[in-house]
């Protein structure tokens, strides 16, 4: 394969441009490790020498033997696939093979991005991108399919959950959150991380601290504040069987309202 074929011929300038380079040719090797993984399994001959899976920017793929360029003009992919694949399950070869490239992947946007010069933001950047989209591993093995389902039920109605609020920090937003802006009915990752600050800002209103952020912590329904499950003596299980949860402050009529519990 020569250096054009390799990518060459794609002029990559900002990290954007990396990321649909690598976007295409991920997307390339999908393609040989799923919906044309018989043809990919007889090409991956072990009688033959060293041979390679590229993915290339145009969604394509080939099995061949590596750049004969010495340095490459670009990172070289794991060499010798085809030597393994008869002594090996074939799943098991597939996702070996598919580690593999998911590595060369990120070798070669961030030899790009060395190339052309990013800097800490655009690196970041970068990463963040790639980083949103499943691997080529999590593809193959099915992983990325089954996270997907186990997302959908958490994301739908709320009919299912309890009136009262839970937040239990070591399952973020399993259950309730800190009081949401307006337009709460929408969901993405980027409300997700704004809860999970809002989290770590919220104080607890018997002990005034933010400590114990893996314990479980309740909401009052009444005056909508937070409070540990320790500091008001209210376990996971017991809040289960709660369906309007009150705090101390708001049972006693505000008897309690200097009370601090220290965790």
């Amino acid at each position: 394969m020569d250096g054009a074929g390799a990518g060459g011929a794609y002029v990559a300038r900002t990290a954007e441009e990396v990321f649909r380079d690598l976007r295409g040719r991920r997307a390339g090797m999908i393609k040989a490790l799923t919906e044309d993984v018989d043809k990919f399994f007889k090409l991956c001959d072990p009688e033959k020498e060293n041979l390679c899976l590229y993915g290339y920017p145009n969604e394509t793929w080939e099995v061949t033997l590596p750049a004969e360029e010495v340095p490459p003009e670009i990172p070289e992919p794991a060499l010798g696939i085809n030597f393994a694949r008869d002594g090996m399950n074939e799943k098991d070869w597939l996702a070996l093979v598919a580690v593999h490239s998911d590595s060369w992947l990120l070798s070669v946007a961030f030899y790009f991005g060395a190339r052309f010069g990013f800097d800490k933001d655009n690196r970041r950047r970068l990463f963040n991108m790639i980083n949103n989209l499943p691997t080529i591993y999590e593809v193959v093995t099915g992983i990325a399919k089954k996270q997907s389902k186990e997302k959908t039920p958490n994301s739908s109605s709320k009919s299912s959950k309890p009136s009262m609020k839970v937040l239990s920090r070591a399952e973020p937003r399993a259950k309730a959150k800190v009081p949401a802006p307006k337009d709460e009915e929408e969901s993405g990752e980027d409300e997700g991380d704004d809860e999970e600050e809002e989290h770590d800002n919220t104080l607890c209103g018997t002990c005034g601290t933010n400590d114990g952020k893996d314990e479980f912590w309740i909401c009052c329904d009444n005056c909508e504040k937070w409070y540990h499950g320790k500091c008001v003596k209210i376990t996971p299980a017991r809040a289960e069987h709660i369906k309007h949860y009150r705090c101390p402050e708001c049972t006693n009529g505000g008897s309690n309202s200097n009370k601090r519990v220290k965790t």
